[in-house]
């Protein structure tokens, strides 16, 4: 009797192909709607292009695939900061010499057209625009294009600039929201806005040069101080858990779309807490 060798059924699996092309601002589209945006929002977003992955057009095809999710009636913000309007030398009292003179004189004074520094790609096109508008801060401004855009960048007090008169609290007020684009909770500027309504905020020191009548001047102001990843990712990851806040991959990156008002709500009172024991834990 002859033996056969059984023979192996090779199965097919689905395999899913790589992409051969960039996200298009159609893919992006769909991709906001399954995180939330809706026509007629009010949204800040805080962004990482390159965690998307490759995208055709770069940050021109993320803004207008966002102002397409938006609609006409829906407006885009984004924080247009330039860190490059600061004292270089901010530890230094009394009378300057001739090195702390030219430093400081190479600081620039803020103008609408000034480049934002830091913040990525997607603000600094979105502030290039036609039609957008910037508010008026030194250090923390922010741009902002559509239908509430004048509305929301109108208001700015130079201190505490992302407090209750700033374009986060006009934000807050409207009942906007933040897309957390490849980014997490220690880029989230609402958080410091939550802050700035806590009882005992830490706080910083903002100065930069302003021109006053002809005159260049250097002006102070008082603001919130930097977190430095101490109390916002855990405020953050704690929120979301408690609003059911789902991250959704666009391309490449995990997105979040958060509601202002539920956030700084629910940040203050944590904020309050996590301050207070931080004030217990320090040395008399």
């Amino acid at each position: 009797m002859q033996l056969t060798t059984p023979t192996t059924e090779i199965l097919s699996m689905p395999t899913t192909k790589p992409r051969t092309s960039g996200l298009t601002s159609a893919d992006l589209v769909e991709g906001w709607r399954r995180v939330g945006v809706e026509e007629g929002m009010a949204v800040l977003v805080h962004s990482s292009l390159s965690s998307l992955g490759r995208v055709d057009g770069g940050a021109v095809t993320v803004i207008d695939s966002l102002r397409t999710a938006l609609g006409h009636a829906g407006t885009l913000v984004a924080p247009t900061f330039t860190w490059q309007v600061t004292d270089p030398d901010a530890d230094h009292v009394g009378v300057p010499d001739a090195a702390v003179i030219e430093r400081r004189a190479a600081v620039p004074t803020f103008h609408p057209d000034l480049p934002s520094t830091g913040m990525g790609a997607v603000p600094e096109v979105l502030r290039s625009l036609p039609g957008s508008v910037r508010s008026s801060h030194p250090q923390a401004s922010v741009a902002a294009i559509g239908a509430r855009a004048a509305d929301i960048a109108r208001r700015q007090t130079l201190g505490f600039a992302i407090g209750r008169t700033s374009p986060f609290g006009r934000l807050h007020d409207l009942g906007g929201f933040i897309l957390l684009m490849g980014v997490g909770h220690n880029r989230n500027t609402f958080l410091h806005h939550a802050e700035t309504l806590t009882p005992n905020p830490r706080l910083k020191v903002r100065r930069f040069p302003r021109n006053i009548d002809g005159e260049r001047v250097w002006i102070e102001t008082l603001d919130v101080g930097n977190d430095n990843d101490r109390h916002f990712p855990t405020i953050g990851r704690e929120f979301e858990e408690q609003a059911g806040i789902e991250e959704v991959l666009v391309g490449d990156a995990p997105c979040r779309l958060i509601p202002v008002q539920p956030l700084v709500s629910f940040a203050v009172r944590r904020l309050t807490e996590l301050l207070e024991a931080d004030q217990k834990l320090r040395p008399r």
